[in-house]
């Protein structure tokens, strides 16, 4: 496994989860609920809205991290919603690595944070990286997926 220093530090820090959480749905190990909670994670209605604004159609690919990282971070001006519009961003990249990236799938921690799992066991917490990424504008969302992608 590579050792990559900034995803690794980020996973270290599990401990107070940030962003969104959500109830399970039903029971935890069935396939239709793994669908429903798949679609619920990736709606991110605030920032298909923010950037449907700038002209950019979310197609849930890994060439749509590399136009939002491109944006003017605009909602940077509104303290209200940069965590709404954080929480989208982690949501948002998770539903692409989920989508594209073999074996990962989303999962729940005990608090309800919701997580991609990648296929050797790893846990991303998606929804951190997008807070940073609203409030700092880094790590980039197409960095994070590339790297996430290698694992």
């Amino acid at each position: 496994m590579k050792n990559i220093p900034f995803l690794d530090n980020w996973l270290k820090r599990r401990d107070a989860a940030r962003g969104t959480a959500v109830i399970a749905l039903g029971d935890a190990g069935g396939d239709s609920d793994t669908e429903g909670l798949a679609k619920l994670l990736a709606e991110c209605e605030l920032l298909r809205v923010r950037a449907g604004d700038a002209g950019l159609e979310l197609d849930d690919s890994p060439a749509s991290l590399e136009a939002l990282d491109q944006l003017t971070p605009r909602w940077r001006d509104d303290p209200e919603e940069l965590p709404w519009l954080g929480n989208d961003a982690g949501l948002y990249l998770g539903s692409v690595i989920v989508r594209t990236v073999p074996g990962a799938v989303w999962g729940l921690w005990p608090s309800g944070q919701p997580v991609v799992r990648l296929a050797s066991g790893r846990e991303i917490n998606v929804v951190e990286f997008g807070l940073d990424w609203a409030v700092n504008g880094a790590p980039e969302l197409s960095q994070v997926y590339a790297e996430i992608a290698e694992l």
